[in-house]
């Protein structure tokens, strides 16, 4: 049951975040943020809030800063959207889901030129040393 409460409250909380964020914080380092997930505590206190930004390393580094002094007003607004008796505390943190993605695209990509590469070296590859000159083995009950 706490679990269920948990993904509810997690699940409207990124519903609001992404609404507000959506409308502006007038803020010119806000860059284009997405929120990815919100996880909340067992106790219902703190919320960890997952997000992205679209964009360069400085834009994420200025974005990150940007969420984290408007930490305050973005707490007020959930308090206000949320009907519960303590509003959490937001933590956001960026998610490198992005990254990893991109890590694992590359990495995949390699692959593929490695095997196209074996397979192709492969195809015009000839058996080791040298041919067998009196054909294959006989076994010894052929012998007999």
């Amino acid at each position: 049951m706490a679990g269920e409460r948990q993904a509810r409250l997690a699940d409207r909380i990124r519903v609001i975040l992404a609404e507000r964020l959506e409308k502006g914080l007038r803020d010119p380092r806000l860059g284009f943020v997405t929120i990815t997930d919100v996880r909340v505590s067992g106790d219902l206190q703190h919320a960890s809030v997952f997000y992205t930004v679209l964009g360069t390393d400085e834009e994420r580094v200025s974005s990150g800063v940007a969420l984290a002094s408007a930490t305050g007003m973005l707490r007020s607004e959930v308090g206000r959207q949320l009907s519960t008796r303590l509003v959490p505390t937001l933590e956001f943190i960026a998610d490198a889901l992005p990254e990893n993605a991109d890590n694992i695209s590359a990495l995949l990509r390699q692959a593929q030129e490695r095997d196209a590469e074996v397979a192709k070296l492969a195809s015009s590859a000839t058996h080791a040393g040298d041919a067998d000159p009196y054909g294959p083995e006989v076994t010894e009950t052929e012998q007999q």
